[in-house]
């Protein structure tokens, strides 16, 4: 039964995972070996981001950058498909994301 529903980000799930079985600790490591943050640095840089306060940028899309830390305007704008940011919300991103490195 589903409880609630909550926008997780790669790092944050390795918490539900119960490392019981080696299927479980696979899964563990392949989200270590793709992520460039650990968890503290993610929830700091989510924290960074929302303060923004950016009205065009939503939880699902502070999640996606957390969890592919785009290093520049191109790579951050393939996450906003569904809105456009203009270049000083961009910029402001981007600078956030250099910040948290």
């Amino acid at each position: 039964m589903i409880k609630n529903t909550e926008v997780l980000s790669m790092l944050e799930v390795t918490k539900y995972i119960k490392k019981e079985k080696d299927s479980e600790t696979d899964i563990i490591g392949f989200i270590k070996k793709f992520s460039k943050l650990n968890l503290k640095e993610s929830k700091e840089l989510k924290g960074k981001i929302e303060k923004l306060d950016l009205i065009k940028v939503n939880e699902k899309q502070i999640i996606k950058i957390i969890d592919l830390v785009p290093e520049n305007n191109e790579e951050l704008n393939k996450i906003f498909v569904e809105a456009s940011l203009n270049e000083d919300e961009t910029q402001k991103i981007i600078n956030t994301i250099k910040e948290s490195k």
